[in-house]
């Protein structure tokens, strides 16, 4: 069975709209397209060479696969995430009819929760689910991210895309990995890890037994 890895970059009031440059997601006049570029070191950059070396399917929502297919097929040969991103399989949640040019790219057909839940069921390596903000939303109401990869940048948007929705469906995580750079970039990876678990702070009233443990201390004082 194959486990969906959601990586994002995020602010940190959630944002995750257009990290990478202006013209990557200007959707509801979103003015600060770049924002993880300035907090970009080489603690961030190793962090990603680490999760490109393990083997893995792309999972692509159509307008991530756009912006993908427009920039990795034409850079040079010997970069290092192009030569990965251009030989893996990508798969790709759309209702477009047009075709999907760049190699190696699988269209998922009907429902996009439905088929990527097929696809689970699958031998192979994870899937990886790279930006795709609306499919991240499809996939979290469907219950079937089953890891998250975030890098946190200290820089708070206000408004944008946001990695976790209305339709997110709570469960419990565990924190495996943690990591910080010198310009405050948090490199964090969390595992699903069952229900949500609740308590309370409150002073909790003694029970009969206890009460009766107590009663010889008072007598003695």
């Amino acid at each position: 069975m194959r486990k969906v890895v959601a990586a994002a970059f995020l602010s940190l009031d959630g944002v995750m709209q257009a990290p990478g440059g202006p013209e990557e997601d200007p959707a509801s006049d979103f003015a600060y397209g770049g924002w993880v570029f300035p907090h970009w070191d080489g603690v961030v950059d190793r962090a990603m060479d680490e999760a490109l070396h393990t083997p893995f399917d792309l999972l692509l929502g159509r307008r991530t696969y756009e912006i993908f297919a427009a920039h990795w097929p034409h850079v040079p040969a010997d970069d290092p995430v192009g030569t990965v991103f251009n030989a893996v399989t990508k798969y790709v949640a759309t209702t477009s009819a047009t075709p999907l040019s760049w190699r190696n790219s699988v269209a998922l057909q009907g429902d996009a929760a439905t088929a990527v839940a097929e696809l689970k069921q699958q031998d192979g390596p994870i899937l990886l689910l790279q930006g795709s903000s609306h499919l991240i939303q499809t996939l979290l109401a469907a219950d079937l991210i089953d890891e998250f990869r975030l890098m946190t940048f200290p820089v708070l948007l206000g408004k944008g895309k946001r990695l976790f929705g209305p339709g997110t469906i709570p469960a419990g995580l565990k924190l495996v990995d943690s990591k910080a750079s010198a310009t405050g970039v948090v490199i964090s990876t969390y595992l699903r890890s069952g229900e949500v678990t609740t308590g309370s702070f409150a002073q909790a009233q003694p029970t009969e037994a206890e009460l009766a443990r107590r009663e010889p201390v008072r007598r003695e004082g």
